[in-house]
């Protein structure tokens, strides 16, 4: 992957992340907000092919736990890691980058109701991570 794609990849899904949640940090302390942020099971494990984006994943992951650690009881901070989504994300790969047909993958609005089961906890009783 060229340098330039490489720190695209990290910008988009590791600095973006954090920019948002900075841009609305004044908001959510004001409030007593909650935030969600999404990684990956690729922030989990690694897969060839894939190096920026796990680097990405496995930096929001820490950023996460940091951001949680860091706003205790100001905020509350849950880290989403979805699993594959059923989206026309993989309509244009390869087969080897397909999920396979028996793949369970996950329905937008079921990962919408996890964010908004998350959003709905009391302020203290923040879901940490949710899978």
């Amino acid at each position: 992957m060229p340098a330039d794609e490489w720190e695209r990849v990290v910008a988009v899904n590791l600095l973006g992340t954090a920019r948002v949640v900075r841009a609305a940090l004044p908001h959510l302390e004001r409030s007593r907000g909650t935030v969600v942020t999404c990684s990956s099971t690729l922030g989990l494990r690694v897969c060839p092919d894939a190096t920026a984006y796990c680097a990405a994943k496995f930096g929001v992951i820490g950023f996460t736990r940091a951001l949680a650690a860091e706003t205790a009881g100001r905020i509350g901070v849950t880290l989403l890691i979805p699993g594959g989504m059923h989206t026309a994300f993989f309509d244009d790969r390869v087969e080897q980058y397909k999920p396979p047909p028996d793949a369970k993958l996950n329905r937008l609005r079921d990962v919408a109701a996890a964010v908004i089961h998350a959003l709905r906890q009391p302020p203290g009783c923040e879901v940490r991570a949710t899978c």
